[in-house]
């Protein structure tokens, strides 16, 4: 078979005299106190028990406290189901266009890939937009098969560097660095396009000859300009951020009441997001749990590679991955690891 696998006078949204850094015990959420070790999570439009979704008025207010990475005041969002739509919060927060935000880190300021937006959001979570700064054009003559990139998207369009492997080719040029946003190859505009589309592209660059990239750094402020980091993943793994739940972000959706990972789910969403980056050049937190959520009950591969035909054809993954992907789903239920469950957030990058 084919394998792919009543209405309320709105507040200023800044916060004139808020400090510069974000003040934990500040992110209270009404009507959120009694979901400890759940996560609020953006859904396909039903709850879990397959009820549909409240109204708009019954659902609980979440409001996030955000800034912008280089510096500036404290604003405040609420109101989005999607990264489409938090980028346009954020945009309306600080008077910018949303197309300006390239990304968002989670309770820092830096560049820090460890610490990346990707589906869900905790509830005390301090958001870092990262908007768009210089542009550069650089030629890189491609001497060897692999470049040393590893990509990953925002969700909204923009594919960026997440990780510069030591030694490799594009870690040689200083003036490439982590979280820089592509923009172009060869002349071929990359706006709109999914992070493994421009690992694919990058991978087929023939060998021995010169190429174009066209990237857009993000806006950095002084203390954030030093030498660039390997973007290497910390010990954590995908967990991000500290708050008591989540709020998960999807394509479409309302939000809606989730349980919280559980270990053997964590460690396999590692497992998974590692052979993303070992076969395509990607690495997407949400990608792995989607997969994970497709084969985590299926009895055999064979169920597993139609359930991601179904639902994530359009990746095309080869055989030889999907048949690695059930076997580390497998391991992770033969063997989780006996950590406590993490309260993190990602987004859902999968369209």
């Amino acid at each position: 078979m084919p394998l792919g696998l009543g209405r309320r006078k709105k507040a200023s949204p800044l916060v004139e005299n808020e400090e510069a850094e974000p003040i934990r015990a500040g992110l209270n959420v009404p009507g959120m106190e009694g979901i400890d070790g759940g996560v609020v999570g953006l859904g396909e439009g039903a709850t879990s028990e397959g009820l549909p979704p409240p109204p708009n008025s019954m659902r609980p207010r979440l409001i996030f406290h955000t800034q912008l990475a280089h510096g500036s005041p404290t604003g405040r969002i609420e109101g989005f189901s999607n990264v489409r739509e938090l980028y346009a919060k954020i945009g309306e927060a600080f008077g910018i266009p949303p197309s300006e935000v390239m990304f968002c880190t989670l309770n820092t300021h830096k560049v820090d890939m460890d610490k990346l937006l990707g589906g869900q959001i905790g509830l005390e979570d301090f958001i870092f937009a990262h908007i768009k700064g210089q542009r550069k054009e650089i030629e890189v003559f491609k001497g060897e098969d692999a470049l040393g990139l590893t990509i990953t998207d925002n969700g909204a369009g923009y594919a960026f560097i997440k990780r510069i492997r030591e030694g490799s080719i594009i870690h040689q040029i200083q003036v490439i660095n982590v979280g820089d946003m592509i923009e172009s190859i060869n002349g071929h505009r990359l706006i709109g396009c999914r992070h493994y589309e421009v690992a694919k592209m990058l991978k087929e660059l023939p060998k021995g000859k010169e190429f174009t990239i066209k990237l857009v750094e993000p806006l950095k402020a002084f203390d954030m300009i030093s030498q660039r980091s390997g973007g290497s993943r910390s010990a954590s793994g995908v967990q991000l951020g500290t708050g008591r739940g989540t709020l998960r972000l999807r394509s479409k959706g309302p939000a809606t009441v989730e349980e919280l990972p559980s270990a053997f789910e964590e460690k396999a969403i590692e497992k998974v997001d590692d052979l993303l980056e070992s076969y395509m050049g990607i690495r997407d937190s949400e990608l792995a749990a989607t997969m994970v959520e497709l084969g985590k009950d299926k009895k055999n591969p064979d169920e597993f590679a139609e359930a991601l035909d179904e639902t994530l054809g359009d990746f095309a993954f080869p055989d030889e991955f999907v048949f690695d992907v059930w076997g580390a789903i497998g391991d992770a239920k033969l063997f989780p690891e006996n950590t406590s469950t993490p309260t993190s957030i990602s987004f859902d990058c999968v369209t």
